[in-house]
């Protein structure tokens, strides 16, 4: 049985959409699936996982298991073509280490990409990538 993967992004961010368009790009097999943590199934995966309001970025729920901060984006580069699964090798930093430079990044994406306007965040994604979307 394949593990489901699911993304959950912040849907107003315009740094989070273009990382979830990066990770389609080097996705052509279609391992991950995606919603926003504001959409009704992001809070439902939020609250089933236990994942604290305080992770408003990205997160990584595989199987059973949800994944934050920098841990998310290692699980998640180690099922990307090319060779970004050898950024998992970062996985043996420590976590903090990798945490505070996540934060740091997490903490400045508005100041630095901006957020979207509604219109910009009602966007559909192209019909064949749209299927990966949960809602």
């Amino acid at each position: 049985m394949k593990k489901e993967r699911i993304v959950l992004f912040d849907g107003t961010c315009n740094f989070c959409d273009k990382s979830v368009q990066f990770i389609i790009k080097r996705d052509p097999v279609g391992h991950f699936r995606y919603a926003s943590l504001q959409s009704d199934v992001g809070q439902e995966l939020r609250k089933k996982h236990e994942i604290p309001d305080d992770v408003d970025s990205m997160v990584l729920i595989e199987g059973d298991k949800a994944y934050t901060k920098s841990t998310a984006a290692l699980h998640i580069a180690k099922k990307l073509d090319g060779l970004w699964h050898l950024a998992f090798l970062f996985i043996v930093v420590p976590k903090p280490l990798r945490d505070r430079a996540y934060d740091y990044i997490a903490e400045n994406r508005f100041k630095w990409f901006g957020k979207k306007t509604e219109e910009e965040a009602c966007r559909l994604p192209p019909r064949n990538i749209r299927e990966r979307f949960l809602a």
